[in-house]
């Protein structure tokens, strides 16, 4: 074991909660050192960004070369495409926000993920690329730092007195710690793929991402990308995508038949890779810090992906996380209970866009039906859809438990004090 240094903050993942911790932190003068297990560019999935992650992407300062990098597809709105193959009218984002953030973007994951990394690098902070952490440090029950193993396989300690765990869906906290709470109902597959050539939507509307609806079973998206292609799966239960194959290009060839518009529009297209597949779509840790330890990103929770909160939720919880950390170092204090206002704000935010999944997966909700009945509550749907989670939409849940099912907040997710903790708050 080789000790190699001492850290006043130590980021485990490089994707875009980790990365945007790193960044902001450094920025703020704190020495950090992220460590990543792969090599960027990879793999990811979760192409489309909601309106406001412009927020998170302008304090990092990467709006310009956003526009400018190439990898991006401009996305103004959101279409739905009924089981009949009927397209909705777009939703634009400028009709409802006369704001900057109402242009938003589809990426390439692997370009979009290098280059906060790169910024994360760029600020400051000491990025090692293919470091595997294989254990988190503890002593006297608070979190110390890490062991590590670089890529000839050496094994190294680092120290400091806060690490945050932003490990995506590997989730290194909660797997080895036995934390993940999945949630009861929200436990849907995906199966995708990629068409090069297939047919979009005319000008505008081009970029726009596209929900079409399986009856009665689950939805495809539809993310177009740059170079023409487009990313496009099918999310339902598992056992009805399996009925009848596990082959994954028999499932998804079977669902394409399913919706008429998703069938048409890739009939001119051609496959441009493999199929994948991934489950446990919803779980949240049942606890979001411990002493000297803080869980941020999909390392915490994850939401099914129908309304693309992920890199949202990923990108405000690494800036969340920065600022807490922040404020623990300065104030010598970085037991878990420091981190309660921050559990609260993730939680209500991720609350707030669970109730909204929750009433889409309602086979007897209709978004017509209460905007038929409750006109006003139009504007406050589409701010919890567009990314604007830290307001009270109370109101609003307690009109649409009228028409779904809007499930009873979880009871987990605050920081670990004592021997159990305590339940997470509520936005209804």
């Amino acid at each position: 074991m080789t000790q190699s240094g001492t850290y006043e903050t130590i980021v485990v993942g490089g994707g875009p909660a980790g990365s945007t911790a790193a960044a902001l932190l450094a920025e703020k003068g704190r020495k950090v050192l992220l460590l990543e297990k792969s090599r960027f560019p990879r793999y990811h999935i979760g192409e489309s960004l909601i309106p406001f992650c412009y927020f998170t992407l302008k304090r990092l300062g990467l709006i310009e070369k956003l526009d400018k990098s190439g990898f991006t597809v401009d996305k103004y709105s959101v279409q739905f495409v009924s089981t009949n193959g009927k397209l909705s009218q777009p939703f634009y984002f400028d009709e409802h926000l006369d704001h900057p953030c109402s242009h938003t973007w589809q990426v390439w994951r692997q370009d979009f993920d290098r280059m906060l990394l790169a910024n994360a690098r760029e600020k400051g902070a000491e990025v090692r690329e293919g470091w595997q952490v294989k254990e988190v440090l503890e002593e006297g029950g608070r979190t110390v730092g890490v062991r590590a193993v670089d890529e000839a396989g050496v094994e190294h300690e680092f120290r400091a007195p806060m690490t945050i765990d932003a490990t995506g869906r590997d989730a290194l906290s909660v797997a080895r710690r036995g934390w993940r709470v999945r949630d009861p109902y929200l436990n849907k597959i995906a199966v995708w793929t990629y068409y090069k050539g297939a047919s979009r939507p005319p000008g505008k509307d081009g970029g726009a991402t596209i929900v079409a609806f399986v009856p009665e079973r689950g939805w495809f998206w539809w993310i177009p990308l740059a170079h023409d292609t487009v990313s496009v799966g099918v999310v339902a239960e598992k056992d009805y995508l399996f009925r009848e194959t596990r082959d994954l290009a028999q499932v998804f060839a079977q669902e394409v038949k399913q919706n008429r518009w998703i069938e048409e529009h890739l009939a001119a297209g051609t496959p441009s890779g493999e199929f994948r597949t991934t489950g446990e779509f919803s779980y949240r840790s049942k606890y979001c810090a411990a002493d000297g330890l803080l869980l941020a990103g999909d390392a915490f929770a994850f939401l099914d992906p129908v309304f693309s909160s992920g890199v949202f939720l990923a990108l405000k919880g690494g800036e969340m996380a920065a600022d807490a950390v922040d404020a623990a170092l300065s104030a010598g204090d970085v037991s878990a209970a420091r981190f309660a206002a921050y559990s609260e704000a993730y939680c209500h935010g991720l609350e707030s866009m669970r109730q909204l999944v929750y009433a889409f997966y309602d086979v007897n909700f209709h978004f017509r039906d209460l905007f038929t009945k409750y006109p006003e509550t139009r504007g406050a749907l589409t701010d919890c859809l567009i990314g604007d989670l830290h307001r009270d939409y109370k109101p609003l849940f307690d009109k649409v438990r009228e028409f779904a099912s809007v499930p009873a907040p979880l009871a987990h997710g605050r920081p670990l004090i004592g021997a159990e903790g305590s339940a997470c708050a509520s936005p209804s």
